[in-house]
């Protein structure tokens, strides 16, 4: 069986609003697709800054210009008319924990999946007014350890079920600055608080579209991953349906030479193992 979970309806331009993309069309579109690719399990899970209720959680400049959307209606648009899994991309911010718990509890996910995107206000992966880059704190070194130091975090609050792009970090390759050594040092900051919590950790082909043209995580933050029994879930963070499965064949075969026979898959936000196929 193959897997695609972190999948979004929309691109993250402007004017990709719930009214054009939550339709049970373009829920097809990407239905179709995933059956052509021989994906079987496909779920749905919008970022949550898109959503009104997410200013509960952080008034962040860039969670306040993009949050339009009303999270039931949401959930109520994927669980009525479509068969797809129902998932959101719910970001870690430290110290809001009990916020985002009052927020994703009373709804009745599959799955939610866990990311960090930003090292206190600025993110690691959007450039302009909120790249970390383009901050004082530009240490590459700073914030390396910042994020996996978050991502350890972000596992042991017990709120996720899967850990998306776990080396998020790397995503500009070259264009950014990269500590030099060897990175198992930033690395096993979060590997203590994965192992710990229990949570699948995402292999994500995203990296394969971004200027680091990698798989998220790396070969060497997978194989520490593994050596903690971590379990794995496939996914490619589509935002139109072209995207789904994307470079999968490549990540199946990168899988299978580190031994992984199985992937996660989710209903309720109960969690099982399934052998890959595909």
């Amino acid at each position: 069986m193959l897997t695609d979970y972190h999948v979004h309806l929309r691109p993250d331009e402007p004017g990709t609003t719930a009214e054009r993309y939550f339709t049970p069309a373009n829920a097809e579109r990407y239905r179709e697709t995933a059956t052509e690719r021989g994906i079987t399990e496909l779920g749905v899970s919008e970022h949550v800054y898109r959503f009104q209720q997410a200013l509960e959680v952080w008034q962040h400049p860039y969670w306040t210009a993009n949050a339009h959307d009303d999270i039931d209606a949401y959930c109520q648009f994927v669980r009525e008319e479509t068969d797809l899994r129902l998932g959101i991309e719910a970001d870690f911010i430290p110290g809001r924990e009990d916020l985002i718990a009052n927020l994703l509890e009373p709804r009745d996910w599959d799955y939610v999946l866990g990311s960090v995107h930003f090292v206190r206000d600025h993110a690691v992966d959007m450039p302009g007014d909120w790249d970390v880059w383009a901050t004082t704190f530009d240490s590459p070194d700073r914030v390396w350890r910042r994020y996996f130091e978050t991502l350890g975090e972000a596992a042991r609050s017990g709120l996720y079920d899967i850990l998306s792009h776990p080396d998020l970090v790397k995503v500009w390759g070259g264009q950014r600055p990269r500590p030099e050594g060897d990175l198992r040092r930033f690395y096993e900051l979060a590997i203590e608080g994965i192992a710990e919590s229990g949570i699948a950790v995402e292999v994500s082909t995203a990296g394969l579209r971004k200027p680091v043209g990698e798989i998220y995580p790396s070969d060497g933050f997978l194989e520490l991953l593994l050596e903690a029994g971590c379990p794995i879930a496939l996914s490619s963070d589509a935002h139109v349906p072209d995207q789904l499965g994307f470079g999968y064949e490549r990540a199946v075969q990168w899988l299978a030479g580190h031994g992984v026979t199985e992937l996660c898959v989710f209903e309720r936000r109960k969690r099982r193992l399934v052998p890959i196929g595909g």
